[in-house]
């Protein structure tokens, strides 16, 4: 209890500046823990949609039935889903006209799943940018408000002929929270970026891989 009354004794008595960097940081450490919290919630479902769907392709059901299955499922389309909607779309559509070949069909299949893909990656990766420039950029802004503290207190005791640590502990102990927040801030938004690009690097390659799949399925069915 002393060591908390004292801590927020030191915040209440830091400088202009130092405050200022202090609720920045407490500001970007509440956006990473948000953007953490929202970006866990959308990849747990992301491998949900993956796995459910995983199991329905390839229980040998029929594509038509799936394509009409998929359309009418709650909670809307996403995911691997979403690139076999896309791609089945295009098939269906072209399929019904008259002298266009099975490569130009193809061709026209695999761009509608990539471009679905892509839309894909984009909702995947969302935030990621932010939580990862938080995470490199609060130690900097946290060791700034260190820095800026130190040269007030070194200016504070620059006419005293003895300053004694009791005199200068408080001021430094100001000081080096600013560090401490921004390290607050950074570590949990590094690990959060790192573990969640690699679970979108794993989403991702399981979309490409099933993309060349079904490319396959369908240009194997336009031939027929």
């Amino acid at each position: 209890m002393v060591a908390s009354t004292s801590m927020w004794t030191y915040i209440a008595n830091a400088s202009l500046i130092v405050k200022i960097v202090m609720l920045l940081l407490l500001a970007a450490s509440v956006v990473s823990w948000t953007l953490i919290l929202q970006r866990s919630s959308v990849l747990k479902e992301a491998k949900r949609r993956l796995l459910g769907f995983e199991n329905q392709f390839w229980s040998g059901t029929d594509l038509h039935k799936l394509y009409h299955d998929i359309e009418h499922q709650p909670g809307g389309i996403a995911g691997m889903a979403y690139i076999f909607k896309a791609g089945f779309d295009e098939f269906l559509r072209l399929r019904k006209q008259t002298g266009i070949s099975a490569d130009s069909l193809m061709a026209s299949v695999q761009r509608a799943m990539r471009i679905a893909n892509m839309r894909e990656t984009d909702r995947l990766e969302q935030h990621l940018a932010l939580l990862a420039t938080i995470g490199s950029t609060s130690p900097y802004i946290g060791l700034f408000g260190t820095v800026w503290g130190i040269m007030n207190t070194l200016q504070a005791f620059a006419g005293v002929q003895q300053a004694s640590i009791a005199m200068v502990a408080p001021s430094m102990s100001e000081a080096l929270i600013a560090t401490a927040m921004g390290l607050f801030a950074a570590i949990p938004a590094v690990i959060a970026y790192n573990r969640y690009s690699n679970q979108v690097e794993r989403l991702l390659n399981q979309y490409d891989t099933f993309q060349e799949e079904f490319a396959s399925i369908l240009y194997r069915q336009s031939h027929q």
